[in-house]
């Protein structure tokens, strides 16, 4: 026999509701932050894209003025300066890595690249490493500088590999 109360119904409540809502948005965060690499491989990524964004600045500078621009990233200070003045900070937590022409850098531990008027440029890689440096995994950003065409490409790398064909 099926006992019934007069005026309720049967279902959930507004604040079971809520809750299961909640849940399934915490969930949905913390799933697409372990996905995405975190917070971490999100500032990797805009560092990476920043950097290449003012090499490419760079390049069409010194095609815009016919005169040749340099490009000076500084890995111990964390620090970039590009064309008519621009300059940035890398964050701290970030690895730094340049590979390049000794001749165009200023110091042994400074890095540079400079372009050209047509458009080439001396050539190079800025490395950006997040993550702990014992790490086997760490991530890591590419940004490579074609030496005959001054073509900057951004591309995702592993610590250590160099994955240039």
């Amino acid at each position: 026999m099926k006992l019934s109360h007069p005026g309720k119904t049967s279902g959930f409540s507004l604040i079971e509701m809520l809750l299961v809502i909640a849940l399934i948005a915490a969930v949905s965060v913390l799933s697409t932050a372990a996905l995405s690499g975190g917070f971490e491989g999100i500032r990797l990524r805009s560092a990476a894209k920043e950097i290449a964004s003012n090499l490419r600045y760079t390049r069409a500078q010194a095609i815009a003025t016919g005169a040749p621009q340099r490009f000076v990233i500084d890995p111990r200070a964390h620090t970039w300066t590009a064309a008519n003045g621009r300059d940035g900070d890398i964050p701290e937590a970030l690895g730094i890595v340049f590979t390049g022409a000794r001749e165009v850098q200023p110091q042994s531990d400074i890095g540079a690249v400079v372009f050209f008027p047509d458009g080439a440029s001396t050539g190079g890689r800025v490395q950006l490493l997040g993550g702990r440096a014992s790490d086997p995994r760490r991530a890591a950003w590419n940004i490579d500088v074609a030496w005959l065409t001054g073509q900057v490409t951004l591309k995702r790398g592993q610590d250590g590999i160099d994955d240039r064909r």
